[in-house]
Parts: C-alpha cells; sequence; structure tokens
C-alpha cells in the first residue's frame, strides 16, 4: 500500500543511505532504514550488540529521521538551525509531515556527515 510520505521517505533514506557501506543495515523495508555499527560495541549496556547508528521511519502521521551521535554530541547539536529544531523531537528525532526543504535536506547531509566522522574519531566505526 502507497502512502503520501513515501516520497519524504524516499529523500531521508537516500540521506541517510549515503554512509550505508560504512555501517551494517539492520532494517530496509519500505518504511523502514536502519543502520547499525558492522562490530560489536564496547559499552556495556549494549551486551556486545552493535550501536545503532541512525533510522528513517515511516509513521501514521509523519517521517522520523534519528540520528543518535547527536545524544552525545553537544557541540553538533548546537549546530542546527532553528528551521530544522523546530522538527526536533527529544534529542535525536526529526519528524518530517512534509517534505523537507533543500536547505533542511543539505542540513541533515551536513549533520549525518559530520556525526560519521565523529564516531570515526572515537574509533565507534
Amino acid at each position: 500500500m502507497s502512502s503520501s510520505f513515501d516520497p519524504i521517505f524516499a529523500t531521508l533514506k537516500a540521506v541517510l543511505g549515503k554512509h550505508g557501506k560504512k555501517f551494517a543495515v539492520k532494517t530496509d523495508t519500505p518504511g523502514e532504514y536502519t543502520l547499525v555499527t558492522k562490530s560489536p560495541s564496547q559499552f556495556p549496556q549494549h551486551k556486545g550488540q552493535p550501536m545503532w547508528f541512525g533510522q528513517v521511519r515511516m509513521g501514521k502521521a509523519n517521517v522520523s529521521y534519528h540520528l543518535m551521535p547527536l545524544y552525545v554530541n553537544a557541540k553538533l547539536v548546537a549546530t542546527i538551525s532553528p528551521g530544522l529544531k523546530k522538527r526536533m523531537q527529544g534529542k535525536t528525532c526529526f519528524n518530517f509531515k512534509n517534505p523537507p526543504d533543500d536547505e533542511q535536506i543539505a542540513e541533515l547531509n551536513r549533520l549525518t556527515a559530520a556525526s560519521v566522522e565523529s564516531w570515526k574519531e572515537k574509533k565507534w566505526l
């Protein structure tokens, strides 16, 4: 069944998917795309499981773009524009009922690339 959110999902999946080769794809379905680290986490709370990096998920009311590195990177969070910040729910999630504009897509690309780099520096990848 097709949804009016399909184009939004495809756009956001493309942003996260640019980094797919650096991660393991945990889920790739028409309504969810999830990336996790290829190797197990060294953090005890993860119990040897891969770390969850990001996800695009289609819901009933919107499409969510989750970027977990934001949870531990206050410097990166401080760079989020007011326009994109309006779409934030919680610390790591951006919700889209309408397609993101070109500036928001560019910003999500920048945030995602910076998140990958920060995890590389911490040797979490």
